[in-house]
């Protein structure tokens, strides 16, 4: 089989962008069994309220969801189960670092395939508060209507 080259985005968690600000993007690989890659090749992942912490001086992704695959049979894994992300330990101690300072976050953004191999987009997030959460809201529909009327006058 030959090697894919190029990168396919697999699933996205848009929530995070919503629930948090993103102030810095790392990519990193994942370990997974052979059953949970044919699944993320299908599409079977959900990346709603995961979350990345430093055990252990390794560097895990929890409540990360990937369904079973359906023709693994005894070969499948625990969906919900905890999976070790792939760093170079000055990475991990670095985004340790960062985690502990007050506020700070890490969000698995996105899971990709890169030239056949499976990634995971990690964010450094700072939580949003709710006032925030309504102002970003409040700039999407007002560019939205500008939008709008600009293209009904035909300036668009």
């Amino acid at each position: 089989m030959a090697i894919q080259k190029g990168v396919k985005t697999v699933a996205n968690n848009r929530k995070a962008f919503h629930d948090y600000y993103i102030e810095d993007r790392i990519e990193a690989g994942i370990e997974l069994a052979g059953t949970e890659v044919k699944s993320i090749r299908a599409g079977k992942v959900n990346l709603k309220d995961s979350f990345c912490q430093v055990k252990n001086g390794e560097m895990m992704v929890y409540a990360m969801h990937i369904s079973p695959y359906e023709k693994g049979n005894i070969f499948n894994r625990d969906p919900m189960r905890d999976r070790r992300l792939l760093l170079h330990k000055r990475e991990i101690a670095r985004l340790h670092a960062k985690v502990q300072q007050d506020g700070y976050a890490l969000i698995p953004l996105s899971l990709y395939l890169k030239d056949s191999r499976v990634k995971v987009e990690l964010g450094l997030a700072r939580g949003k508060k709710l006032y925030d959460k309504r102002a970003t809201a409040a700039e999407r529909s007002a560019k939205r209507d500008m939008d709008r009327a600009m293209k009904s006058q035909g300036r668009y």
